[in-house]
């Protein structure tokens, strides 16, 4: 039993390749959460995955909303420096 436990710790924190790939993994959790499909012996597992992708996205997602200020940062200071 204690293997099992093992490899679904380890499937807890795999990286998902993307965001749009953690955004259907979370999907897929809720659903099976919503309908009841989930196995109540691994319902722990699934939350316990579910937090970690929403941490991954909301990692993402930071991520993203950094470089683009910066982008945007940069064509603000190019249009001063045209402007003189």
């Amino acid at each position: 039993m204690k293997e099992k436990s093992k490899v679904a710790s380890e499937d807890a924190q795999s990286q998902p390749q993307n965001y749009r790939e953690a955004v259907d993994e979370l999907e897929e959790i809720l659903s099976e959460i919503e309908s009841g499909d989930a196995d109540v012996d691994m319902l722990s597992i699934k939350v316990k995955r579910a937090l970690f992708l929403v941490g991954f996205c909301r990692g993402r997602l930071r991520q993203t909303d950094d470089e683009v200020r910066k982008l945007i940062q940069g064509l603000d200071d190019k249009s001063e420096d045209d402007e003189k």
